[in-house]
């Protein structure tokens, strides 16, 4: 330090005090200064009070010696002590230079600064308020300073300065948001803690409202409940809890909206408590909040759904996470169903939804050909759009939520809880918003169907529950849809075609659709018959599908919809299908689930009696189909009683080739019969006067059999016949009153028979290409 500088009004002797390097005479300089500036004070000389100030500020707090610079601290500390509650009009002048010295290389030199800013602030009290912003951005670097000493020091200020703040109504809250949200991101362990520490206080403040002012922080604070330390991960939870009481109690001024990303993003980490807190948040908030939460649906099923699917682990996370997911569907109504049916060509109509940043991530993924789906895709930056000011109505928009579902039931690899959450939430959609989502169902109708191959029964069961709603729902008639549309949908000529009526069928007008041939079914719409055609397709490209769920599938559809227009449909279908094979085995899966499902239980009976036109008109469109399997035939024929046609059938047998396949089928045919679904046409062998047919078709099968056990279970079943019975004459046969059923009036047999048998030379012909000889015949005869 320059010895010739004027430094008055400091004395030579104080000067060389403040430059010593013993701390005792710093301090009895300190005190000379105090009595100097107290003179001042009672003269009111502010132009030397300053001077002084200005003079320790510049050549001794700021100076390039440690010693010069220890002396300023104490000086200036000494100045505010003088003044005392007039230390406020020279604060920034006093504090900024113990600011800098905050800084400092010299750890000792930064307890200084730490000491002589406490006295600063004790006796300034609440003047320091409007300072508060620099004595906090320098405590948060204190607060993680290396030297313990240090350390301490600041622990002091800043329990100084909590007390001020805590005891002033005066506090800037709007200029101090800012700096606590850069500061909240700070990775050091005692920074943080600095941090949890006055959001403590200001929360606990009556009259700091913070709760407006959390979405700036919300991010930040769930950033440090993942801190490794113990106790920091408590105190933020603390903090985190304390904010939701105040959510709670009043929830009409919290900003729901704008927080509903953090909650998105954190509700998908891989911390557990960072994630079960988020969790938590967001199950309150879709309590809270209600609609207002809806248009973010998309989100938050985002971070919900995967969490479904967590083990006894996460058994926490799973709860809240269903908690969350039911509270959210519980939000749906049918008023977020368009008023009216769409019009053409206004559907597709693009419309701006808090959703488009998130489908727009989704596109990509949910487009892709293996159906693949990157699990992160939502967890980047934002999903959501910055909330409005204005209150505008609650709209639901379903583009990002179905994007959501679809890309979810995609992934093979997510868990069955997640997928039957998915097919719920598909389910609830139809049921009180099909108007929009019929909008969808292009897209998600071949998923839905690839679906059916779940491992899980319970996936495949909440899958047909809307696959039946696609195809019955009322809202799925007003488009005008092909039988086959899209790519996914599309069946080559090969494959399976929608048919039409045969010209000259019997029970069926001209012009009659295959899904509007029984006037006794509830009408089906356009994505019936195109979900049952889709249906049989997978089944002929899936043979183990058809194996294994085929019975399964078709039993449950026949509770969800109506089973007679199940069976017309397929029927009508298989009736055109080129790949006769697969239409045989089909036909037989049917005539299983026909005459031993209990779910059929009702269209057996109506087939049993064929009075009305409805059962003939069905009976007939399953003959036709039917035909693809001769002994299915039959046993339609014995199901409708209709014995006679049975018996001409059989008859018919001998001209047909009789494989092993074959016998195997007359051997299930008789064992059948021996099953309660028959009991009524074991019941009818006692009247041999009314029933000679059934008798003599029963023969028949006997006869077509090998000695085998089926042949002795027959054979031991018509030795109970009454034999006298059976020794009527032909003539006596004709004679005998009511000696059949009567015969359904509007029912050709004769052209049924014909029909028959061109099936069976179809199949004969087919047989002889395949096989390339056509003058040889595997006959492989079950001896």
């Amino acid at each position: 330090m320059n010895p010739e500088k004027d430094f008055t009004p400091l004395t030579p002797n104080i000067v060389r005090a403040l430059n010593d390097k013993l701390y005792e005479k710093r301090k009895v300089a300190a005190l000379e200064i105090e009595k100097l500036v107290r003179e001042f004070v009672a003269q009111n000389n502010t132009v030397q009070i300053k001077h002084v100030i200005q003079t320790l500020s510049q050549e001794f707090a700021l100076s390039q010696h440690p010693h010069s610079r220890k002396g300023g601290l104490i000086g200036l500390a000494a100045c505010s002590i003088a003044l005392g509650k007039d230390s406020g009009l020279y604060l920034k002048d006093l504090i900024e230079p113990v600011l800098t010295c905050f800084n400092d290389a010299d750890s000792r030199l930064r307890y200084y600064a730490c000491e002589a800013l406490y006295n600063i602030v004790k006796v300034a009290r609440g003047a320091v308020l409007p300072h508060f912003n620099v004595l906090f951005d320098g405590l948060s670097k204190l607060a993680a300073d290396p030297d313990p000493n240090v350390k301490s020091g600041s622990e002091l200020l800043d329990r100084l300065l909590k007390d001020i703040v805590t005891e002033s109504n005066k506090f800037d809250l709007v200029g101090f948001i800012p700096l606590l949200r850069e500061r909240i991101y700070s990775n050091n362990q005692y920074a943080r803690q600095f941090i949890i520490s006055w959001i403590l206080v200001l929360e606990s403040v009556p009259d700091i409202n913070l709760l407006d002012y959390l979405p700036e922080i919300l991010d930040g604070l769930f950033q440090i409940l993942g801190d490794n330390g113990k106790e920091i991960r408590k105190m933020c939870e603390v903090a985190l809890g304390e904010f939701l009481k105040e959510i709670k109690r009043n929830p009409s001024n919290v900003k729901f909206a704008e927080m509903a990303n953090i909650l998105v993003i954190h509700c998908q980490t891989n911390d557990d408590l960072i994630q079960l807190t988020a969790m938590c948040w967001m199950w309150e908030f879709t309590q809270l909040a209600g609609r207002v939460m809806l248009p973010y649906s998309s989100g938050i099923l985002t971070a919900v759904l995967p969490c479904l699917a967590y083990d006894d682990r996460k058994k926490s996370i799973k709860e809240v996470a269903n908690s969350c997911n039911q509270s959210l569907m519980k939000l749906v109504t049918p008023e977020d169903d368009e008023p009216d049916e769409p019009k053409p060509g206004v559907q597709q109509q693009a419309e701006p939804n808090p959703d488009e940043a998130l489908a727009k991530q989704e596109g990509t993924t949910s487009g892709d050909r293996d159906g693949s789906c990157d699990s992160s895709f939502s967890s980047s930056i934002s999903v959501f759009p910055a909330a409005s000011t204005e209150r505008a109505p609650v709209t639901l928009h379903l583009d990002g939520i179905v994007q959501v579902l679809n890309c979810h039931l995609r992934d093979m690899a997510i868990g069955m809880m997640t997928r039957i959450a998915v097919l719920k939430w598909l389910y609830h959609l139809y049921i009180k918003t099909p108007r929009k989502m019929f909008r969808h169902t292009d897209s998600l109708f071949p998923i839905l169907l690839q679906t059916l191959s779940d491992e899980s029964d319970e996936v495949i069961l909440k899958d047909l529950e809307v696959l039946a709603e696609i195809a019955s729902s009322p809202a799925g008639q007003t488009a005008d849809l092909g039988p086959l549309d899209g790519p996914d949908l599309q069946v080559s000529h090969s494959e399976l075609q929608v048919p039409s009526p045969a010209r000259g069928s019997l029970l069926h007008p001209p012009g009659t659709k295959g899904l509007e041939c029984s006037p006794s079914t509830p009408p089906m719409n356009s994505y019936f018959y195109k979900f049952m055609i889709n249906l049989l397709k997978r089944f002929s490209s899936e043979q183990k599908l058809l194996e294994t769920r085929g019975a399964f599938i078709i039993r449950q559809l026949c509770l969800l919809l109506n089973a007679e227009n199940i069976f017309h449909s397929m029927a009508d279908i298989l009736l055109r299908e080129e790949d006769l094979k697969f239409a045989s085995t089909m036909v037989h899966t049917l005539n299983t689930i026909l005459l031993t499902s209990t779910e059929l239980f009702q269209l057996r009976n109506q087939l049993k009696d064929l009075r009305t036109l409805e059962s003939q008109s069905l009976f007939c469109c399953l003959y036709r189909s039917w035909c693809h399997n001769p002994v299915t035939t039959v046993s339609l024929c014995f199901l409708t009683q209709n014995y006679r046609h049975a018996y001409d059938l059989i008859q018919k047998f001998g001209d047909l080739e009789v494989t092993v396949d074959f016998l195997t089928e007359v051997d299930k045919l008789v064992q059948l019969i021996e099953c309660p679904i028959f009991t009524y046409l074991r019941l009818q062998l006692l009247d041999v006067k009314n029933h000679p047919y059934l008798i003599k078709a029963l023969y028949g099968l006997l006869m077509l059999l090998p000695q085998s056990s089926a042949f002795q279970l027959l054979s031991h079943r018509l030795q109970c016949v009454p034999k006298p019975e059976l020794l009527q004459t032909e003539d006596g046969l004709k004679t005998a009153p009511n000696s059949q059923r009567a015969s359904a009036p509007n029912i050709d047999y004769a052209e049924l028979l014909q029909h028959f048998e061109k099936v069976q030379n179809k199949h004969l012909e087919v047989k002889h290409q395949r096989s390339g000889r056509g003058d040889h015949l595997d006959r492989r005869i079950l001896l």
